[in-house]
């Protein structure tokens, strides 16, 4: 059994629909697609917290300072108020790790 905080691969086609269902009402990932309530998530992984140009991030994200990488996304999205205390994402999180892998397995292939 992996650590309660590791990446696993997951299934792309599980992890589009997640997206679809869970995150796209507030996220783009396409390049140029631009900002929603979220930021666009193109770019994301080796992307620094609050970095996203033209969003209005909470200090409490853009002072975090990690990496967006798999083990660092499957923390934050179990629990995103937890993870970064004072974001604004309105999200509860995904309490089960099978999701959080399915899903960013595919933001790992939607975000290039």
């Amino acid at each position: 059994m992996p650590a309660k905080g590791s990446f696993e691969e997951g299934d792309q086609k599980k992890g589009a629909n997640l997206f679809k269902t869970r995150c796209a009402q507030c996220h783009n990932l396409g390049e140029g697609e631009g900002n929603k309530v979220g930021p666009n998530l193109h770019g994301l992984f080796g992307r620094k917290t609050g970095q996203v140009e033209g969003f209005s991030y909470t200090d409490a994200n853009k002072a975090k300072g990690i990496e967006w990488q798999t083990d660092t996304l499957f923390e934050y999205l179990e629990n995103p108020k937890k993870y970064i205390p004072g974001t604004k994402m309105a999200f509860g999180g995904l309490k089960k790790p099978k999701d959080r892998n399915d899903l960013i397995t595919h933001l790992r292939e939607a975000t290039k």
